[in-house]
């Protein structure tokens, strides 16, 4: 069983390290906290105006679902195989090769991390001015609001992640309360039981099947996140593997709730008629003020995935530089507060530029394609790493993904037909984003030789 130990030492001998302060709660609530923003109280409805049916709207929540739940047991053997700090990074640095590794991380830094960001932090500013009877500041709200949770995240991995079980606990609160609200106060259901198709079978119902599915694992995506902070769990070998898990499972139930939900209270006509299908839920339950809470929900839900982001993504960076193919600056460690400062401070610079710039739309269309690339890509890693055998190990597993290798398969499957159904769509944009994800291949060949010389 190959597994590779993790060294967590930084470049320079005596230098600070990174804290490891974080246990299975920490490590639940992050896998959560990363892939629960504002996707799930919107996508539904994109869903409901590609298929029309509640068999087949919640169909395409429970797939999505059984592709993450996949998914996480695959990157779940890879955190217990590889739990070093940068996560995915390590896994694609240790299976092929660190000029793979440093694309995925310079793709994270220049489109899918910084510019995911950039827009849930727009979408926070949206719903915070509209609470508040306030308009025209989203920009330096998001900047400021993205500010404050890197100052916050520099105090310390343990206070980044109080911070962010908070938040999760309180997104959590609001979705079952969405949950509960629908299940209980709903006066007259609406029917799922049928019709279960709407129309005879054909090529083009499995497309626009195919094509709901998008967002739906658009929606589940962000749990691979949290194998960043590998570095600074007190055992990553056990913790990381069931938090993935647990969390991942978590989110599946509570995104099936929500879409039960909205088709019991809005119908499947109902549900693609609105773009705001959390709110008008809560509005048929409770009037105004019960979409009011709904937005407050909402508001918490985006800045939590916010304070996710933050505390997980810069550790790709940080070991970036350590390996010696970033700026040295991002490899250090505060010898005070024991987090990785620089790193934190480039990834809120990074996704403020894009905010204030209004370049995050844009880049959200290079967003989907580049990452189920990698998710392809690295769920491939444990194949390399099981076949490289007993003569690498360094101790017990502790975790193998269940039904692999048809689980993996299957999740590398969906990977790149996502891929391929966004390039087919979009093929400007597809190919844009992987232009600016390649460019890093010069760039990586240029910082080799450099850290040479």
């Amino acid at each position: 069983m190959s597994t590779v130990e993790p060294p967590n030492t930084p470049a320079d001998a005596g230098a600070p390290r990174l804290a490891r302060r974080l246990g299975l709660f920490d490590a639940t609530m992050i896998v959560m906290g990363g892939m629960v923003g504002a996707g799930i109280f919107m996508n539904p409805y994109v869903v409901a105006r590609q298929v029309h049916t509640p068999a087949l709207i919640l169909g395409a929540w429970a797939l999505g679902g059984l592709v993450a739940l996949a998914g996480a047991l695959v990157y779940a053997e890879l955190a217990a195989r590889c739990p070093q700090v940068g996560g995915q990074y390590a896994y694609l640095r240790e299976a092929y090769h660190p000029a793979v590794a440093f694309v995925y991380g310079w793709g994270l830094l220049l489109v899918t991390q910084s510019g995911g960001m950039a827009a849930v932090a727009v979408t926070f500013a949206r719903y915070f001015l509209e609470l508040i009877g306030a308009a025209g500041m989203e920009k330096p709200v998001a900047a400021l609001a993205l500010a404050v949770l890197a100052l916050i995240n520099c105090l310390g991995v343990r206070t980044g992640g109080t911070v962010q079980d908070v938040f999760m606990v309180l997104k959590i609160a609001a979705i079952a309360a969405l949950i509960g609200c629908g299940l209980l106060l709903a006066e007259q259901p609406h029917s799922l039981s049928r019709p279960v198709v709407g129309e005879p079978l054909s090529f083009d119902l499995l497309t626009a099947f195919g094509a709901a599915l998008i967002p739906v694992l658009f929606a589940f995506g962000g749990w691979q996140t949290s194998s960043f902070i590998s570095g600074e769990l007190r055992q990553p070998r056990r913790d990381l593997p069931r938090g993935l898990v647990l969390g991942t499972a978590g989110v599946v139930l509570l995104y099936v709730g929500v879409n039960l939900v909205c088709v019991l209270v809005l119908g499947p006509q109902g549900l693609a008629a609105t773009t705001a299908p959390a709110s008008e839920v809560m509005r048929a339950l409770l009037g105004e003020p019960g979409a009011r809470l709904i937005a407050i929900g909402i508001a918490i839900s985006t800045l939590g995935f916010l304070s996710q982001s933050i505390l997980t993504a810069p550790r790709v960076y940080f070991a970036m530089a350590q390996d010696r193919v970033f700026f040295k600056r991002v490899g250090r460690v505060s010898a005070r507060t024991r987090v990785p400062l620089v790193a934190i401070l480039l990834q809120a610079a990074a996704a403020i530029v894009i905010a204030i710039s209004g370049r995050y739309e844009q880049i959200l269309s290079y967003v989907v394609a580049m990452d189920f690339i990698f998710f392809g890509t690295t769920a491939a890693c444990l194949f390399v790493f099981r076949r490289r055998g007993a003569a690498a190990a360094a101790g017990p597993i502790g975790f193998r993904a269940p039904g692999h290798p048809w689980t993996t398969l299957f999740f590398i499957a969906v990977s790149f037909l996502v891929v391929a159904n966004t390039f087919y769509k979009y093929p400007m944009e597809s190919l844009t984003g992987l232009g600016l994800v390649l460019s890093g291949v010069p760039v990586y060949l240029l910082w080799r030789r450099a850290s040479r010389t």
